[in-house]
């Protein structure tokens, strides 16, 4: 099965670093978050993946084409011009990099790699979340529910100081910096779509997640997959330095592989 990623948009929201780098490619731990994401695909044995470009996507492909030989012992014989590789930890990903537009909208992302999925259930997530999802169980979801779209539902924490307030007085009681509390269910992402989700689509100016999925819920066929374990996405300065202490503790949560 193939895995669909979007990473062309702007990530205005994240401007300290992506004003020079798209925001797939913001490191954690010194690895693009594209990478972790990757990884936990890869991690549920899916290693075929399609990567939507857009915002700065020569970053993206010059990451991948000096990614061989980043990632191994070399030897330049430079008399001879000739390359020795003596060890190499490669992941076994076919990555294609599709140009989807700079201005173009999340569905119409989706709708310009069609013929590279043509008539197969796929994959899709975006460039900026992680979690620990359980993959192999979210396709078999899928597969039991007979709609076109499923997303991961996800309930992410408080971004706020959370606090008690007991009825008639202004005490504080029970003040939380960083709140466990659980909010609504929001839409995490990591997507199993049929083919037919392509005749939802207009065009480049398409949002996905606007009347596509709208409509989709409308005929039933939108599905949600509960998932109660670790999810964050990296919206804002804050949050990269949120993943970025997780990586460092050494047992950051999304990390399956």
């Amino acid at each position: 099965m193939k895995v669909v990623i979007l990473a062309g948009g702007y990530g205005t929201r994240l401007s300290e670093e992506t004003r020079v780098k798209p925001k797939p490619m913001v490191e954690i731990g010194n690895r693009p978050m594209l990478w972790h994401i990757m990884k936990i695909y890869s991690a549920h044995g899916l290693n075929d993946f399609i990567i939507c470009l857009g915002y700065k996507g020569e970053m993206i492909r010059e990451y991948f084409a000096d990614y061989f030989l980043n990632h191994s012992d070399v030897t330049y014989d430079l008399q001879k011009r000739e390359i020795y590789i003596h060890h190499s930890e490669i992941e076994p990903w076919r990555i294609t990099l599709v140009e989807t537009g700079i201005k173009t909208m999340t569905g119409g992302r989706i709708k310009r790699i069609r013929d590279y999925v043509q008539n197969e259930t796929f994959c899709l997530t975006y460039g900026d979340g992680v979690g620990d999802i359980n993959i192999t169980e979210l396709i078999v979801f899928h597969r039991n529910q007979n709609g076109l779209a499923t997303l991961t539902a996800v309930q992410p924490p408080g971004r706020f100081g959370a606090f008690s307030l007991e009825e008639g007085d202004a005490k504080i009681m029970d003040f939380r910096e960083k709140s466990d509390q659980k909010t609504a269910w929001v839409n995490g992402g990591f997507f199993v779509l049929e083919p037919e989700i392509f005749d939802y689509i207009d065009g480049d100016d398409t949002v996905w997640e606007q009347q596509p999925m709208e409509k989709l819920s409308e005929d039933g066929m939108l599905i949600a997959y509960r998932h109660s374990g670790y999810w964050q996405s990296m919206d804002s300065l804050r949050d990269m330095e949120v993943l970025e202490e997780k990586w460092r503790s050494g047992s950051p949560p999304w990390k399956i592989w």
